[in-house]
């Protein structure tokens, strides 16, 4: 695998939250997340479909509640393995997946066209989601 894909070492990846990446598609740059499932690490978009303006890690890690993501602006529920939609505004809708393959003790970026730009954030701006009143009180 090209060293300049990988994002972390397998176990730099939580059990119970998210790690935070960015993705450089040509001039764009977006970011994913990482979640480590009971049989490997998917990877999906850091936003969720309701509002598109609303990261699921701000920063920290994503809320996680057992099996499910939970997004803290409104309380809709992902399934980690999927990234379908099971309850909230957004029920129905699919978490848009990233791929990523697990290799050689490391989650490498394997996503079509795309580099890896780093971990954290896109940018360099303000990760809290706008000023919509939250789920979390937030």
């Amino acid at each position: 695998m090209d060293a300049d894909r990988r994002i972390v070492d397998t176990e730099a990846v939580p059990d119970d939250g998210t790690v935070l990446f960015t993705i450089v598609d040509g001039s764009e740059r977006r970011e994913g997340i990482l979640l480590r499932l009971s049989d490997g690490i998917v990877a999906f978009e850091n936003y969720c479909p309701h509002w598109r303006d609303v990261r699921l890690d701000k920063g920290s890690g994503a809320t996680l509640r057992g099996a499910e993501l939970v997004c803290e602006k409104h309380g809709a529920t992902f399934e980690t393995d999927t990234g379908y939609c099971n309850f909230g505004p957004c029920e129905g809708a699919t978490l848009s997946e990233v791929d990523v393959t697990v290799a050689d003790g490391g989650v490498y970026l394997t996503e079509d066209g795309c580099e890896f730009g780093g971990l954290g954030p896109a940018d360099d701006g303000d990760l809290s989601s706008g000023s919509r009143i939250g789920f979390s009180g937030n």
